[in-house]
């Protein structure tokens, strides 16, 4: 059983490691790095794993700086820059993404965007909560069993430019674009939308803390043939994932049938 109140040490420190992407997008020549990797990713990740591994000395599964598994039955997972191309870009909007794993099942998680639309946002939850944190504050949203009527479906930035199609594709909800898929995820757990979506292949360390935050208010996350995403116990998804969607469980299946192939194809 973990310890109360430990997400509130690792909002702490996800927040402080924060200031570094805030640091990299005010940097006259833009953020350093190419491709899709910035520079500060891997600084974020060796921060964010000496602070962790204080919090909680256990298994750790990075995207900068590997796997350390020893079969203990915590482990945390961790993508120190969810987003990096359009942060890389200059597009603010990238999360921070710190989960916890209890043997296969996700049990803490923690969702940071320094610099979103809302301004900084952090997002936080650890099992035996009642309810998630935002910004430090309690909030209570509801997701399970809402509909997509009048709703927000956060997917892409990409889709910014073909909104009238995705729109259609998430009718009769609305899309949002936005980079992250940990912040998408977060964003539906917190109640301003109904599902995240992404077309393309997720690791684990882009969604384990964005499950917890579903899970704590009655969402889940499903693969592109509706199954319930599932963990190994070694931090890997139990079947391959080429696209998520999640949120509240009934929308989520009835968009991922939906033809978002003819997105991808062009």
């Amino acid at each position: 059983m973990l310890d109360a109140g430990i997400v509130y040490q690792v909002a702490d420190l996800v927040v402080e490691a924060g200031a570094l992407i805030l640091s990299e997008l005010q940097r006259p020549n833009g953020p350093r790095g190419y491709d899709y990797k910035a520079d500060v990713d891997l600084e974020i990740e060796v921060m964010l794993r000496r602070g962790l591994e204080h919090i909680l000395g256990c298994d750790f599964v990075g995207e900068e700086t590997g796997k350390h598994q020893s079969g203990h039955r915590y482990c945390w997972v961790v993508d120190p820059n969810d987003g990096t191309a359009d942060f890389l870009a200059g597009r603010p909007g990238s999360a921070i993404s710190v989960g916890l794993l209890d043997g296969a099942e996700p049990v803490l998680g923690v969702v940071y965007a320094p610099a979103s639309p809302r301004g900084p946002d952090c997002i936080a939850w650890q099992e035996g909560m009642s309810s998630i944190l935002r910004n430090g504050q309690v909030i209570a949203p509801a997701i399970k069993n809402r509909d997509l009527r009048g709703s927000v479906v956060f997917v892409s930035l990409a889709a910014a430019y073909r909104r009238a199609e995705n729109d259609l594709l998430c009718a009769p909800a609305v899309c949002e674009p936005m980079p992250s898929i940990a912040y998408r995820l977060a964003r539906a757990a917190s109640g301003d939308g109904i599902a995240g979506v992404s077309l393309y292949p997720v690791s684990p360390h882009d969604v384990v803390a964005s499950h917890a935050l579903l899970r704590a208010v009655g969402g889940d996350l499903f693969d592109q043939d509706g199954k319930p995403i599932r963990y190994t116990t070694s931090a890997e998804f139990s079947e391959p994932v080429e696209r998520c969607f999640g949120g509240e469980p009934v929308a989520c299946r009835s968009l991922l049938v939906r033809p978002w192939s003819n997105l991808v194809s062009r």
